[in-house]
């Protein structure tokens, strides 16, 4: 896409929290840009900043947090001084976030037709026949029938997979230009999961809308990404088009990640599923080198006080390693992941 299709571009994001142990840092260095019709999966395991980056983006870190960056435009604004009141008037308008828990992320004292309508209602029109209308027409389209009936429901009547549509419908109420879903299938039977991404991917392409996904599940960024971006301890370790990444992982972390997925024939009877070994290291105070090295099996004593360069390897992918790029593509050939 051209630099005009451009809806955010993020360059060296970082999270800080003072807590009583030091200072933590959750968010290292994220850089990023999500353009209009693309979708931009971040994935990594529990812990690694995912969440945070989102939160971060959408200006609704905790208090305590200290939020940093080069540089953070939407839509040519840059966003990273706004105020509060400027920034409310983005949210859920011109960007929007559908979090990974419904139940709790719907307030249960009100009904769905509330809380589709209030938004509407804040930032587009007053007019409240004009609301329900929009709420209907957007859960009739995320694929909810009887759609009218469902705005005196509260979320507690609904199933799970009806939850989640309808906070779908509850973000495009105001027509965003660009969408954060985190973890939009946690807790989803694998049927209704499929839904739900296939309902992502069709609305996208509708609304011709920017898409951040969040997400630990790498069959999910296959099915749906255009782009991923591999966060370990904060920090982006390998990203590029999904075709280049899944097709020739570089960094042993993504490598890792790829052995963990189940290969219907490959595994032979009675073995265990691949993991990756360890455990996530501390992110408080002073980080040096490769946060990795106590988890990678090519890591040497370099890698203590070495943290490596951004390798670029051609058509947006890069990884942050000292291997270089002929020995990591080696590494995972012989693994049988490229």
């Amino acid at each position: 896409m051209s630099p005009g299709d451009t809806i955010l571009e993020v360059r060296n994001l970082e999270v800080d929290i003072p807590i009583a142990a030091g200072m933590l840092h959750p968010v290292r260095g994220i850089s990023l840009t999500v353009a209009r019709g693309e979708t931009l999966s971040i994935v990594g395991e529990s812990g690694c900043g995912k969440s945070l980056t989102s939160l971060a983006l959408m200006g609704l870190l905790p208090k305590s947090a200290i939020r940093s960056a080069d540089r953070m435009e939407f839509l040519g604004q840059d966003i990273r001084n706004l105020k509060e009141r400027e920034m409310a008037a983005l949210r859920g308008v011109k960007m929007a976030m559908i979090f990974q828990e419904p139940m709790s992320s719907l307030n249960p004292a009100y009904t769905i037709g509330n809380q589709l309508t209030e938004v509407y209602r804040r930032h587009i029109s007053k007019n409240e026949s004009e609301a329900r209308a929009r709420a209907i027409l957007l859960l009739e389209r995320v694929g909810i029938s009887a759609a009218a009936s469902r705005l005196s429901q509260y979320p507690h009547q609904l199933s799970g997979g009806l939850r989640q549509r309808v906070m779908i419908a509850m973000s495009l109420m105001c027509g965003p230009e660009l969408i954060i879903a985190d973890e939009p299938t946690t807790a989803l039977d694998v049927t209704i999961q499929a839904q739900i991404l296939h309902l992502l991917a069709e609305l996208q392409d509708e609304f011709k809308m920017g898409m951040i996904l969040i997400t630990h599940d790498l069959g999910v960024v296959a099915r749906v990404a255009d782009k991923v971006q591999v966060m370990y301890a904060g920090a982006t370790v390998e990203e590029g088009p999904c075709r280049a990444v899944f097709g020739n992982p570089l960094h042993p972390y993504t490598s890792g990640l790829m052995r963990c997925i189940p290969v219907p024939g490959k595994a032979e009877r009675g073995s265990k599923l691949g993991s990756v070994p360890g455990i996530v290291p501390n992110l408080i105070g002073d980080l040096r080198g490769c946060l990795f090295r106590n988890r990678c099996g090519h890591a040497i004593s370099a890698c203590e006080t070495l943290s490596g360069e951004p390798t670029r390897i051609g058509a947006g992918h890069a990884f942050t390693c000292r291997l270089p790029p002929e020995e990591a593509a080696c590494i995972a050939a012989q693994e049988g992941l490229a």
